[in-house]
């Protein structure tokens, strides 16, 4: 990701101290952002991926909806058949 982030900044003809700038960073911190470097916030990804207009994509990361993995376990632990009546005492 943090390669992806440098090639748009330097298609976009942006300086690292622009990008920190608009994300109120270092520039130190977007270096490590576009180095991968796993001391790097994910804010500051986050960050910079805004600066760079390319946020919209980051609704995806952790979508439920895309968890195949999670929606097998629950499938797994829902109940198989509907729970049994209870007979109602019709005494007032």
């Amino acid at each position: 990701m943090g390669r992806n982030i440098r090639t748009a900044r330097l298609r976009r003809r942006l300086r690292i101290e622009d990008v920190a700038n608009r994300i109120g960073a270092s520039r130190f911190t977007v270096a490590d952002v576009e180095k991968g470097k796993p001391g790097a916030s994910m804010a500051a990804y986050a960050g910079a991926l805004w600066a760079l207009g390319l946020l919209e994509g980051m609704s995806e990361v952790a979508d439920p909806d895309r968890d195949e993995e999670g929606k097998t376990l629950e499938s797994a632990r829902s109940p198989k058949s509907a729970p049994r009546r209870r007979r109602l005492d019709n005494d007032f």
